[in-house]
Formats: structure tokens, C-alpha cells, sequence
């Protein structure tokens, strides 16, 4: 059994050879990568109490490990693949009880929008929290996503799951297992799903870039709502990545489990 400690880790997940926009997380607004910007953010909340930035062993990723030691932030490297086995090594490096996990292509992550999905996980008895999985109806925007699970339910998936999809992506194996894990979705009673300030494609990136300069520094912990309230009054902005459809990420995955013998 993995000895484990009582902190909160978040766990940003990293790669610089994204198909659709390589090399994003560095990619700099205003002088500054964006990875730089997210990890500052992070700061403003009151539950992460260590980050470190997961990406992979892969030759590619050397800029983000060089940048990590520039920045004094812990990089783990691991599986380019498998990222799930990449979280799990991280968190057993890391020796965290509970994972926080946040992805680089977020990097205007509200950290309110953090503190309250690690406090609804707080609250007792689940495995997994989320606030964008499952994707179906959900009411935060994308680019807002936090998933929170504890060591062992990371541990149990890391064991269990198979399918390719599973391994790219995490935490796939929770939501879609209910039965194996007591799971939660918080959602808002308003729906801004209908706003996107995650970074996939290069018009995500002109996007954020607005964001950004629009706050930046004056403002530096800039809520999702103050976000939501530019794109409403800068309908241009929000307009030049309104045809992206969500999630399309992952499509890809789900090609590589029906092209696989695993059920």
C-alpha cells in the first residue's frame, strides 16, 4: 500500500504536442506563457496546497520541463500515452490524498471555481467531483473544469481501467462506472456552457488572449463571472471560437476503443 499524505495536490496536466495547437501551454500572451498565467492563478485559492505540472518523458516536452525549473514549480515526467499511470506516479511522488486534477489547455481557471469543487469533495463520502464530467448538460463553461478524487480511487482506476480511452484520459473510468464509485457533478443554476475559454485551437487562443490582456495584472484573480461578463459586452471576442464544438477532443480516444479488442 502507497503511504499517502493529507494535502490537496493539484496536478496540471501538460504535453507541448497537442495535434490540434502544439506547443499551446507555452505559448505566450503579452511576453508570458500561458502555463506562467495558470499557475499564478492558482495562488488565489485557499485549497491547493501543492501544484505540480505532469507532463511526459517525451523529447517534445523538454521545454516544459526546463520551463518548470525555471519557474520553481515540481514537474513530474512520465507516459506520453498513458496519463493515466502519469497522474498516479505523480500523486505517489507527490504522496497526496487527494488529486486535484486541472489540464494546461485551462489556463484562465477561475480559483473560486477550484475551492468550490474541492469543498463539495470535502463535504464526505465521494470518490469523484467534478463540475464539467459527465459533459452532458452541464453548466459550467469549458475551460472551467476541476475534477477532485482521492489517492485511492486514482489507484483503483490506475489498476483496473483498460480502455484506451480510460488511460488518455483519466478520469473517464469514474463517471462511467458509477457503480465502482460514489461520484458528483456540481453544477450552477445558471447554464454557461455556452461559453468556451479552454485552449484546443488556434481562434481558443485569440480568445484567451483578449481575456488576458482585457485583465492582466491590475486584475490577476479574475472570476469566472467577470469573464462572462466581458464576453457578454465583447460579442466579437466571444464569437471567434462560438463554431468549436465541445469536447471535440476526446473524439479521438473513443476511435482508438472501438478499433481495440477491450470492452
Amino acid at each position: 500500500m502507497v503511504q499517502v499524505g493529507n494535502m490537496n495536490c493539484a496536478i496540471i496536466q501538460a504535453r507541448m504536442s497537442s495535434t490540434r495547437l502544439p506547443g499551446k501551454v507555452l505559448m505566450e500572451v503579452n511576453g508570458r506563457p500561458l502555463l506562467l498565467y495558470m499557475i499564478e492563478r492558482l495562488k488565489g485559492s485557499e485549497t491547493i496546497a501543492k501544484v505540480v505540472v505532469a507532463t511526459s518523458s517525451d523529447e517534445s516536452d523538454n521545454p516544459l520541463a526546463k520551463f518548470c525549473e525555471a519557474n520553481g514549480v515540481d514537474c513530474y515526467r512520465g507516459s506520453l500515452d498513458d496519463v493515466l499511470d502519469r497522474y498516479y506516479q505523480a500523486a505517489v511522488k507527490c504522496k497526496c490524498e487527494t488529486v486535484i486534477r486541472l489540464t494546461g489547455d485551462c489556463p484562465i481557471i477561475d480559483p473560486k471555481v477550484i475551492d468550490t469543487v474541492v469543498r463539495k469533495f470535502e463535504s464526505g463520502g465521494y470518490d469523484f467531483v467534478a463540475n464539467t464530467a459527465p459533459p452532458e448538460n452541464t453548466t459550467y463553461p469549458e475551460g472551467m473544469d476541476v475534477e477532485v478524487f482521492s489517492f485511492s480511487a486514482l489507484e483503483k482506476a490506475w489498476k483496473d481501467a483498460k480502455k484506451p480511452s480510460d488511460r488518455e484520459h483519466v478520469t473517464f473510468y469514474f463517471w462511467k462506472n458509477p457503480g465502482l464509485f460514489s461520484t458528483f457533478r456540481c453544477d450552477l443554476d445558471r447554464n454557461y456552457s455556452k461559453y468556451r475559454v479552454t485552449v484546443d485551437y488556434p481562434m481558443d487562443f485569440n480568445v484567451i488572449s483578449d481575456i488576458i490582456t482585457e485583465f492582466y495584472p491590475e486584475n490577476k484573480y479574475y472570476t469566472m463571472q467577470e469573464i462572462i461578463a466581458f464576453l457578454d459586452t465583447h460579442k466579437e471576442t466571444m464569437g471567434k471560437n462560438s463554431g468549436i464544438k465541445p469536447f471535440s477532443g476526446w473524439e479521438s480516444s473513443f476511435r482508438k476503443d472501438a478499433q481495440s479488442d477491450i470492452t
